[in-house]
């Protein structure tokens, strides 16, 4: 049953969208709106724009748009209702008894109760006498029992169905372990639990909820570590951990390091900010989380040829999210745990600070792929670090970095400019064809960015968005419309959203776009949004609805007409055949 529309009028009205936004966005005020960069996908230039008098958000970036229910559907990928439950906590509403979620969030809330209970059990399993070795090894890492306890470590016994039968009591079946990724099925149908005589690390994501586990073997034996697969609830190219604790941190700067226990070793020393990814390497989901919580990044990945490319792939995407990105030099150890251990809490404070900078860094690695003391060398060296500076935003920094890498080769920073600003010219080059190849199709740009949005009728699509746009603004013109239904758009979207709010409008409910969100899908909200956030003024609304009615019913008329026609001449083409077979046939 859905949701009582008076209920979610109610929701919206309490819920100020750029608080809203602002919880996990810094948004800056131009005018009588604010910006900020988008969270739904990379970017440096803020296209993020939230507009406080229509309650809407759009970005101009990549196209995402809607009220406050689509943002926290975008934002924590739940469905509708999940979405408006979410809301309903966040202002101290009540969820209508009648309007509970669907079975898939009665899904995804018993996947959550059953992680929690995992989670609790291995705990246990840790402190009892079959998670001796556990935490033996755990303690042999130099953990102690506060982190233990603080980070809910635990132990899975080396049973096949200790897990299974832990739960069964608890009324959960094997296959509800199978949904949550605690369980296996063999190719003979047998179900077995997933993780067995291992350490085990819960993953909670930044709302405190169990969403799944990484264990780690207390051996050589492989693999290393096993993390739990997607599930309704975990996803980890989504999830960081350990950031439910680091997002409180006073320490304005994120450590990414390469796995749980670096993670948790920087923690128990004090550096409260570190994190990690989930077995994979780094996302521009996981950038763009970070981004919400830290301006700055430290990367703290290993020394070895396996950190050094996950770190050359990592500051590209921090860079996106709009971070300022670092990068830590590990010497005499080869991670930071084991760097803290040998030389203590302040002697790593100290290397922090000195992290370097990522165009450093990454003007070292080149260097290191060349021989400087061959001239051959030396020049295809200058070239790509000249590629790599000329993309930097800021001339000063084009020039000190520059700099850097003509002392390294032993040239002048002359010489080094003038490669860089051929570079940069070529660069500028390549944007400005791209960009005259988006302006030759200026039509293609009033175009939905969904291909099965698609306008059939440019002209009367768009007079469509501006009686849309009135009746946002304002519910009374509802009365004022001429009569028009949905029924004569060309757009079959637009003319859904008209009459929806036209309906809304005589009931008296709002007609901002965040009401239609229940009604219509991400990519037709999202193209809402661009409509919704178009200029349009009441002020001479008479006239404009009678205009944009105009525009409407005559493109009808003619393509009404045009079809007239087209029938017309498919007869006049069908008598023409008829004839010439009747001609032939007689010769």
């Amino acid at each position: 049953m859905p949701l009582p529309e008076r209920f979610l009028d109610e929701l919206l009205a309490r819920t100020d969208i750029v608080d809203l936004v602002s919880e996990s966005v810094r948004l800056t005020k131009k005018g009588n709106s604010y910006w900020g960069c988008c969270p739904f996908h990379s970017e440096k230039t803020p296209s993020f724009h939230v507009v406080p008098d229509r309650q809407m958000y759009k970005c101009f970036g990549c196209g995402k748009g809607g009220g406050a229910i689509n943002y926290v559907m975008e934002l924590e990928n739940l469905p509708f209702k999940d979405a408006v439950a979410v809301l309903a906590q966040r202002v101290g509403m009540q969820m209508p008894e009648f309007g509970a979620s669907p079975k898939a969030r009665e899904r995804r809330e018993k996947l959550l109760a059953i992680n929690k209970q995992a989670a609790r059990a291995f705990h246990r399993w840790l402190n009892a006498p079959q998670g001796a070795e556990g935490l033996a090894y755990l303690q042999r890492r130099g953990l102690s029992r506060r982190t233990l306890t603080n980070f809910g470590l635990g132990f899975a016994p080396n049973s096949w169905d200790g897990l299974i039968t832990e739960l069964a009591a608890q009324g959960y079946d094997k296959r509800d372990l199978l949904d949550a990724g605690l369980a296996v099925s063999s190719k003979d149908g047998r179900i077995y639990d997933r993780f067995r005589n291992r350490v085990m690390f819960p993953i909670i994501d930044v709302r405190g909820e169990v969403i799944g586990f990484g264990g780690r073997v207390m051996d050589d034996s492989t693999p290393k570590y096993l993390n739990s697969p997607d599930t309704p609830v975990y996803n980890k190219s989504r999830n960081v951990f350990a950031l439910n604790i680091a997002k409180t941190s006073k320490a304005g700067r994120v450590i990414l390091t390469e796995g749980y226990m670096d993670t948790i070793s920087l923690h128990q020393a004090g550096f409260d900010s570190a994190v990690a990814s989930l077995g994979t390497a780094l996302t521009e989901e996981h950038g763009q989380l970070l981004a919400r919580y830290f301006k700055e990044a430290i990367i703290a990945y290993d020394g070895d040829g396996a950190g050094v490319k996950a770190t050359q792939r990592a500051i590209p995407i921090l860079e996106k999210a709009g971070m300022k990105v670092r990068v830590l030099r590990v010497r005499g150890a080869k991670d930071p745990d084991e760097f803290i251990k040998t030389y203590g809490r302040e002697a790593f404070l100290k290397l922090l600070d000195q992290s370097e900078n990522q165009v450093d860094y990454r003007l070292a690695q080149i260097q290191k792929k060349y021989d400087l003391s061959d001239d051959g060398q030396r020049v295809a060296f200058l070239q790509e670090a000249a590629q790599l500076v000329s993309a930097l935003h800021s001339a000063v920094e084009r020039e000190i970095y520059g700099g850097h890498a003509a002392q390294a080769a032993g040239v002048t920073p002359d010489a080094m400019k003038l490669e860089v600003d051929r570079a940069l010219k070529g660069r500028l080059r390549k944007a400005k064809k791209q960009q005259e190849r988006r302006d030759l199709a200026p039509a293609s740009q009033l175009q939905p960015k969904s291909k099965s949005l698609r306008y059939e009728n440019i002209r009367s699509a768009r007079a469509e968005e501006g009686l849309l746009r009135l009746l946002m603004l304002d519910p009374g013109l509802a009365d004022r419309m001429g009569g028009i239904t949905g029924e004569e758009f060309s757009s079959a979207l637009l003319g859904r959203a008209f009459d929806r709010l036209s309906s809304r409008a005589r009931e008296g409910l709002s007609t901002r776009l965040a009401s239609l969100a229940e009604d219509f899908g991400r990519e037709e909200m999202d193209h809402l949004a661009q409509v919704a956030a178009q200029p349009e003024s009441v002020a001479n609304s008479g006239r404009a609805i009678q205009d944009y009615i105009a525009v409407i019913r005559g493109e009808r008329l003619l393509r009404s007409g045009q079809a007239q026609g087209d029938e017309l001449l498919l007869a006049a083409q069908k008598k023409y055949q008829q004839k010439k077979a009747y001609m032939e046939e007689k010769q």
